[in-house]
């Protein structure tokens, strides 16, 4: 296992935020249906609100990882890409949220459930939690100051 130089930011592992994606939210939206006794909040707790955010996380996640330390994420102040990306999520995640409100009541099985309607909820609210979170971490992670190039002047062209 390596070990970080002193004062290093923490390194970013996808698998671990992954895992407190899928988890925490669960764990927390497990309370508040236990709280006001939803067993409907309890069981989107461990499907479309946790499994929302780990799908997100990994896939934001993977994808941030592949940035090169130039781009506007990575030179950005913290919360920029993190309130691009959560809203940009967010809008997907909605227009999903959407389409599966409309589409799946008509699957004979989940014609009567009350689960495709929490939809355009659960996964705008819970995609956007978790883009902030793994933009924030992920930023978090990379170097403060990148390395200045030098801009050596061009030598002059003589003309005659």
């Amino acid at each position: 296992m390596r070990k970080k130089a002193p004062g290093a930011p923490p390194p970013f592992v996808l698998r671990r935020e992954v895992l407190a994606a899928y988890v925490m939210p669960a764990v927390m939206a497990g309370i508040g249906g236990l709280a006001t006794r939803q067993p409907q909040l309890m069981i989107a707790a461990v499907t479309t609100i946790a499994g929302t955010s780990a799908v997100v996380a990994a896939l934001l996640g993977a994808r941030l990882r592949r940035r090169p330390a130039h781009s506007w994420a990575a030179r950005a102040p913290r919360a920029l890409p993190a309130i691009v990306l959560a809203l940009g999520c967010a809008t997907v995640a909605l227009a999903v949220g959407l389409a599966g409100a409309r589409w799946l009541p008509h699957i004979p099985a989940l014609a009567g459930s009350a689960w495709p309607g929490r939809l355009p909820v659960d996964l705008p609210v819970s995609s956007a939690i978790a883009a902030t979170l793994i933009t924030w971490r992920w930023r978090g992670s990379r170097p403060r100051h990148l390395p200045q190039h030098r801009i050596t002047p061009r030598p002059e062209r003589q003309t005659s």
